[in-house]
């Protein structure tokens, strides 16, 4: 799953606050990776990968 975080990061005003936002990412992603944009020095795209695992369940034979 590919979600760009859902905040504009131009109003975030230092970085400061767009380490926060990371951080909150980190801590309400279970299992995937965070991904960070970064053009002439300044962070422009936060995308956040996720996994969901599905449980197998057992098949009656």
């Amino acid at each position: 799953m590919n979600n760009s975080a859902n905040v504009d990061l131009s109003k975030l005003e230092n970085h400061q606050e767009i380490a926060a936002h990371i951080v909150s990412i980190l801590q309400a992603i279970r299992f995937g990776s965070i991904e960070i944009v970064v053009h002439d020095g300044q962070v422009v795209q936060i995308d956040r990968h996720e996994k969901f695992r599905v449980p197998r369940t057992k098949t009656s034979n």
